[in-house]
């Protein structure tokens, strides 16, 4: 086998380690993995394509390591509807406890159900602002 196709294979096993894990990191060394197969088949030495790995590697880490830090998620996993989709969604509340929650019941399960802060409790329809465990937050709709 040549150098470049071992290269190869080895960022094809870094791609399928990072699908099996969900570490992105591992893209960007594979990256560099690439990038070193590359320089392989344009006829590079093998001191020069691990340099290049080395390189590539370290920069596309750091890109993006800078990136994430300057571009940090908008919203919390509880209050962000790509995570939950019953965001924005109504339940209807019958009774409220003095303690602001309820016992409510959305697709076919029984839910707690506690009232946003700031909002007073009133029976009705009510939206869902955030999720918190197994707890609908919610707000008058």
């Amino acid at each position: 086998m040549s150098t470049a196709t071992l290269w190869w294979v080895a960022a094809g096993v870094l791609i399928a380690a990072e699908l099996l894990t969900g570490t992105f990191y591992l893209l960007m060394v594979s990256t560099g993995l690439a990038a070193a197969g590359l320089a392989a088949i344009l006829g590079a030495g093998v001191i020069a394509q691990l340099i290049i790995s080395a390189l590539i590697s370290a920069g596309a880490t750091l890109a993006w390591r800078t990136w994430r830090s300057r571009h940090p998620d908008r919203q919390p996993a509880n209050s962000n509807r790509d995570v939950h989709l019953d965001l924005g969604e109504t339940v209807h509340v019958e009774n409220w406890s003095t303690d602001n929650t309820a016992t409510t019941h959305y697709r076919g399960a029984q839910w707690q159900v506690a009232l946003a802060a700031g909002h007073s409790a009133t029976s009705g329809s009510q939206r869902i602002v955030s999720v918190e465990g197994n707890r609908l937050i919610v707000q008058p709709a």
